[in-house]
């Protein structure tokens, strides 16, 4: 949903910092990197301190790297798979430093074991959205659906993060993560309809065929 409504607009946003970019010899890959490392370093250094506002504001520095390098990618007019596999990969580095970043807090430090199951069963659950998609794709089918995609569970995630690091009470963290693993887990039911739907169609007609 977010992904919809938002791309277009920070697209025009980071037009201009592509192009200089590209002008400075600085390639989409670089910054692919650059941005996954640092969302790493702001979940994985910040979140298991309890700087929770800190390290949302890290990441949010470097999460745009998700999009600035697509621009950059589209400018040069680059059309083969690498940067698609490259920054989809490195994706789930991000999405695995945040989640595990709040788990490890509210393990140790923060001490609500509620929080980092939460935290980790949106983990995994996140994980599997993101699998079921591309399975289905690498079996020539779409299962582009769901009510929590992967920039819904982030901003959602982060932006609650931020406001309980502000002093918003953890137990608000705690219910927002509970939503999201269960928005999570539907999602990859949504996905797994949809494909059963398409491959039985396929069946079908198979069969109809023959």
């Amino acid at each position: 949903m977010l992904n919809k409504y938002a791309r277009a607009f920070f697209t025009t946003i980071f037009t201009p910092v592509a192009r200089l970019l590209l002008r400075l010899g600085i390639s989409p890959d670089v910054v692919t990197v650059v941005g996954t490392l640092g969302v790493c370093f702001g979940a994985l250094f910040f979140f298991p301190r309890g700087e929770l506002l800190v390290g949302v504001l890290v990441i949010t520095a470097f999460v745009f790297s998700d999009t600035l390098d697509g621009v950059m990618a589209r400018m040069q007019g680059r059309k083969g798979v690498w940067g698609a596999y490259l920054d989809s990969t490195l994706d789930r580095f991000g999405d695995a430093a945040i989640f595990s970043g709040l788990a490890i807090w509210y393990f140790t430090g923060g001490e609500h074991q509620l929080t980092g199951y939460l935290a980790l069963a949106c983990l995994v659950l996140g994980s599997l959205v993101s699998y079921a998609k591309a399975r289905a794709e690498g079996l020539g089918m779409s299962a582009d659906v769901g009510i929590a995609e992967r920039a819904d569970r982030l901003v959602t995630a982060l932006v609650t993060a931020g406001l309980v690091g502000l002093g918003l009470p953890e137990r608000v963290l705690t219910v927002v993560l509970a939503l999201l693993a269960v928005a999570s887990a539907v999602t990859v039911l949504q996905r797994m309809l949809v494909v059963r739907s398409q491959a039985m169609a396929a069946a079908a007609a198979i069969d109809a065929r023959g």
